[in-house]
């Protein structure tokens, strides 16, 4: 497939959505965008593992995904399955049924590899002049935390603590009775104690902090940022005061109830009091009243990476 000079593209495959962008610069400015709607999160069995109608929606979606692809002439997209897959019990079953039904074959970063392209995006996003940044993502499966100031960060790490993990941990999906509301405070203490083990007594509380997923985006919005359609440069934060009083709220809701909330999407809403509650842990562990949003994360830092080093150079070197 021959394609137009200078372009490059990502398959983003997540829990819900594959979402295919090809640049030529910029992300900020897509020549490409094509999201295919998924729903992994509910034909995951109670091992962890994808059953055959979520192998069904990826392949489907890597195939309409690469049609679209060829019909732009773009010649190289670096397809990568993020944790949803990654951290599923039969992940090589269902990347190589994946390859071998449509030819592609889902490349699976290292969590610490998400967690320095998410660094990496807010860097580009902020720029030099912010000086040091710590970033957090709080995905899925997982939650990423990356600090330096440099364009490299100098921690980068992955903890299995993200809001589809706790969620299905506690159930969270329901508002909570006293027993599990013991649980879900240990699961937070948890993680406040894994994240400061992993910052191995290395202070950031001088440093950016700077949130970089949809959960922080959504609570943001929650917590009263202007909403998405205002345009990606308008400043947005989130603070662990606003954070604080909307867990209570989120707790007392079920699921419907928390979709009809300012930027709680109606598939995110099942998991969005549990992403509250390790955003929480987070900002508490680092030592930080606020986060600002930032709205490039692991897709813009790769397709940043890819731009500037190509597609053969970043599989020969990642």
């Amino acid at each position: 497939m021959s394609g137009r000079p200078g372009q490059v593209g990502v398959l983003d495959v997540g829990c819900f959505s594959a979402h295919l962008v090809v640049v030529s610069g910029s992300p900020l400015h897509p020549v490409v965008s094509h999201k295919t709607r998924l729903r992994l999160d509910q034909t995951l069995d109670p091992h962890n593992r994808l059953r055959p109608e979520g192998v069904e929606q990826i392949v489907n979606a890597v195939r309409t995904a690469r049609l679209i692809a060829e019909r732009a002439g773009v010649a190289d997209v670096v397809p990568f399955a993020t944790s949803v897959i990654r951290d599923a019990g039969n992940a090589d079953q269902v990347i190589a049924e994946v390859a071998r039904r449509t030819g592609t074959e889902l490349r699976v970063l290292p969590g610490r590899e998400e967690a320095r392209l998410a660094y990496l995006a807010a860097r580009y996003w902020f720029g030099w002049h912010v000086g040091p940044l710590l970033v957090l993502d709080v995905g899925g499966g997982t939650v990423e935390l990356a600090a330096g100031d440099d364009l490299e960060p100098s921690l980068a790490r992955s903890l299995p603590f993200g809001a589809r993990t706790l969620t299905r941990r506690l159930s969270l999906d329901r508002t909570l009775d006293p027993d599990r509301r013991g649980l879900a405070r240990e699961q937070q203490v948890l993680v406040h104690d894994r994240v400061v083990a992993a910052l191995e007594g290395r202070s950031v509380a001088d440093h950016r902090a700077v949130g970089c997923s949809k959960v922080f985006q959504q609570l943001a919005r929650l917590a009263g940022a202007r909403p998405q359609h205002d345009g990606p440069s308008v400043r947005r934060v989130l603070r662990l005061a606003d954070l604080r009083a909307w867990i209570p709220r989120l707790d007392r809701l079920p699921a419907p109830r928390r979709a009809g909330l300012p930027g709680i999407s109606r598939h995110r809403a099942e998991q969005s009091l549990a992403g509250a509650l390790v955003a929480e842990a987070l900002m508490a562990a680092t030592g930080h009243d606020e986060v600002e949003i930032c709205p490039w994360s692991t897709r813009e830092g790769l397709l940043l990476t890819l731009s500037g080093a190509g597609v053969d150079e970043y599989y020969r070197v990642a």
